[in-house]
Formats: C-alpha cells, structure tokens, sequence
C-alpha cells in the first residue's frame, strides 16, 4: 500500500482483444501501480481511464468508438481526469487521426511498441498540459524488467515475443504489433522462476505464432527447446501457449507433449478454413491435408489432447464448395470447441482488395450451419468427461454458477463449475464431473 504522500489518483483499465492485450494491460497497471495509482472499481470519476484496443474485427473498431462517445461524458463530469488510448488500433493512422481530429478531448495515444513509455507520457500530460503521442512503426529491441499487476497470483501470461512475420491477407497484426522478435530464452526462464517463487502454478506463454519463436533473433533454440527448459523449473505446475501456427507445429513440438508432464495437453491451433484453396489466398502456408495430419500426428502421441481453433466464414471468394470443405474438415478434426468469426474487411490487408466479398446473407447462413455442427461435436466431446474425476485448478467464484460456485481449468482447459470456498482459488483439486453441457462441465469436489 502506498503512504498517502505517494497517492496520485486512481486508474481504470477497459481491455479489447486477446490474450496479448490483457497482458499488455497487466504491464500498464503494473506501471501505474508502481508510480502511485490505485485501481478503481468503477470507470467513473477515475483519475486515469485507459482504453486498451483491438483492430482485429471491424465490430473492435465499432465498440471503441462507442464507448469513446461514454467515456467523453465522463471527462466532461471530471475534467482533470486523463483518458489514454493504446493498442493495435493505435499503430494504423486512420484511426490515430480520426481521434485527433475528433476525440481531441483524448490526452494520450501511444501503440502497441511504445508501452514502456506510458508513465513518462501521462508525467508529461500532468505537468504540462498537452497532448502526448508515441506511436513507433517498428521495435528495435523488447524492454525487460517492466511491472506487472497480474489479475491472479497462482498462474500468469508470459510473453515470450512481440509481432508477426506470417502477412496472412485478411490480418492487420503485422501492421499494429510489428515484425517479430523473440525474448532470449535465459529472460523468459528467470522471469517464470521468479512468477514461481511468488506462487504462481500455471503459465501461459503467450506469442501471435509462438511456433516460429527464435527463428528470427538466432538463440540457437527453438519453441520446443524452450518448453523442455520451463519443464525443470520447481514450483510450476502447468505450461500453456498461444498461440500456434499449423505451418511451423514442428515434430518436437508435438514429441513434447508426450514428454513433458507440466505441458498442458491442450493446443490452440488456427485452421481459419478447410478449403486448400482459400488457405492459399490466405497465405497460410499449409493444406488441409497437412493440418489433418498434424491433428493425427498430435492425437498418436497424446490420446487425450484437447484441439481448438479459430475458423473464419465468408472469406472473400468463398464457394459452397470451399464452404462444406470446411465443414467436412470440422467433422474429421472433432474441435473441443472453436472460435468462429464472419470475414470482416481491415483496411491495409490485400483481402480487402479482393472481389467476390460474400454477402452477409449467405455469410451468416453458412455460419450458423458451422457454428450448430461445433455445438454438437462439443457437447459429443464433453459427454465424454461424466463420471471422470478430473485435476481443476480453482480460480475462484463461478460467473454464472450463484453464491458457493466456483470455477476451474482442467488440463484440456475446460471450464468446470462445482460448489467449493473461494478461498481455495489457486488449488489443484481433484473434481468429479458429475453432469456436462455445450460450454462447461459440472461437478463435486472429491
């Protein structure tokens, strides 16, 4: 607790996006917390409201601006109070400029590569009254060493790299996050040694193609080189990642999980489409074939691993044809569950250039159709889990379970519900699954 004498004010924090950006909005209130800030429960009447933003989908854009439109009332209510802005969104100069021509009450802008700059930004807005903007085009090298103020003390986000090299057409990330460049493993392994002293079980090491990690920067180790390294650090409990590309899931990866006991059998991997053709205006470097025998090669070597994926509908030039390749792709692959999303346009991606954009009519008929087969086969899946008794590390009161629920992961990253003091949040508890749905199990603690 800081002395009265050191009290700035209080923050408040609204994250859009991914895992990247929580962790990013992590190391911000780790900052502000190191210079005196306190969090605020409420966004009203805070003394530092940041809005940590997504470009991935054009509804993240639609959403911001709207909640710009609130927050602008609540400037208005408290003058002094500072709004900051950060974030994908940030990196594109359309945006950046459609904010300072018509949010100009916004005090602060500053991107995705220019967060450790942040505390002297919002020094500068206090002391001398203007706007602040730092907004890089690339990253010459990661800061180390920032704060963080993690949202639980038993597991933790990792970064283990910053941007992307794969250009897929329709994505903006390696417009807003930069080229990529990796954290040197020995950083990475002190930094989880450290999370582990300070009680933390779990990590999840967090990259936008953690696959391809020091491939760019020459450490001489590659992301499966890196896993086996975390296996041996005492304390941690359990390894995760996110997320992995199917082009670079090399074979010692997928050896790992048959090796290594902390390593989750869980993995995200992003089909995006099961039509060979529309993968390759996609740019993603891999057939369908190809990620099939992937699944293949992972479920010989861990029969219980749990796959997820992201799948987009109504990529432009999409057929019928293209459309049930995807759907026979989802029947064979068996999902545990899946992130589906209808194409979007991001200015600055060749796919926003190409012709034959599918109608939202046709995109939203072909997405209900996927979206009720990957219920069915979810729900097939979880079936499975009823009578086992199952490893759940608790994180704490259930959002929907009522007063004495509480919730937890599994391994495979499924979310258990079952009645339990949350005081025992951080614990790895054995659990019998006692019933199943569509989105979560339940059960009894044992």
């Amino acid at each position: 607790m800081k002395s009265d004498s050191q009290k700035r004010g209080t923050y408040f924090i609204q994250t859009f996006g991914c895992q990247m950006n929580e962790r990013d909005s992590e190391t911000i209130a780790g900052m502000l917390e190191r210079d005196g800030y306190e969090r605020a429960e409420e966004r009203d009447g805070s003394d530092v409201i940041v809005v940590n933003t997504c470009s991935v989908r054009e509804n993240a854009d639609n959403r911001f601006f709207g909640q710009l439109g609130v927050i602008k009332k609540i400037k208005e209510k408290n003058p002094s109070s500072i709004v900051a802005v950060c974030g994908c969104m940030m990196q594109q100069k359309r945006v950046t400029d459609i904010i300072k021509d018509k949010y100009s009450w916004v005090d602060i802008i500053f991107g995705t590569m220019n967060i450790d700059e942040f505390p002297a930004l919002l020094r500068e807005r206090r002391e001398l009254g203007q706007h602040e903007y730092a907004v890089a085009d690339s990253m010459e090298h990661i800061t180390e060493g920032l704060p963080s103020k993690r949202k639980y003390k038993f597991k933790s986000f990792v970064n283990i790299m910053n941007g992307c090299n794969n250009f897929c057409t329709y994505c903006i990330v390696p417009y807003t996050r930069g080229r990529e460049k990796s954290r040197p493993p020995e950083t990475i392994v002190n930094e989880i040694k450290k999370l582990s002293m300070d009680g933390v079980k779990e990590v999840t090491l967090l990259g936008q193609n953690v696959n391809s990690y020091g491939k760019a920067d020459g450490f001489g180790s590659d992301f499966a080189d890196l896993l086996y390294r975390i296996e041996d650090i005492d304390g941690i409990e359990r390894i995760r990642f996110m997320t992995s590309h199917p082009k670079d899931c090399s074979d010692d990866l997928i050896k790992a999980f048959g090796e290594l006991p902390k390593l989750c059998p869980h993995i995200h991997l992003p089909v995006q489409s099961g039509s060979s053709r529309l993968l390759k205006k996609m740019n993603r470097k891999y057939t369908k074939e190809h990620y099939l025998d992937l699944l293949e090669k992972l479920r010989d070597v861990r029969e219980d691993i749990a796959v997820t994926t992201d799948i987009i509908v109504g990529f432009p030039g999409e057929t019928d044809d293209d459309f049930e390749e995807t759907m026979d792709l989802v029947r064979k692959a068996r999902f545990d569950s899946a992130f589906t999303f209808l194409y979007s346009k991001r200015d600055g991606t060749p796919a926003a250039g190409y012709e034959n954009q599918i109608p939202d009519t046709i995109k939203h008929e072909r997405f209900n159709r996927l979206v009720e087969e990957l219920n069915e086969i979810t729900a097939e899946k979880n079936a499975a889990y009823e009578g086992r008794v199952e490893k759940v590390l608790i994180e704490g009161p259930s959002a929907r379970g009522g007063e004495g629920v509480c919730a937890g992961r599994t391994d495979t990253f499924k979310l258990v519900n079952f009645r339990c003091s949350e005081s025992r949040a951080g614990e790895l508890a054995d659990v019998k699954i006692t019933e199943t749905g569509t989105f979560s199990l339940y059960g009894e603690l044992i």
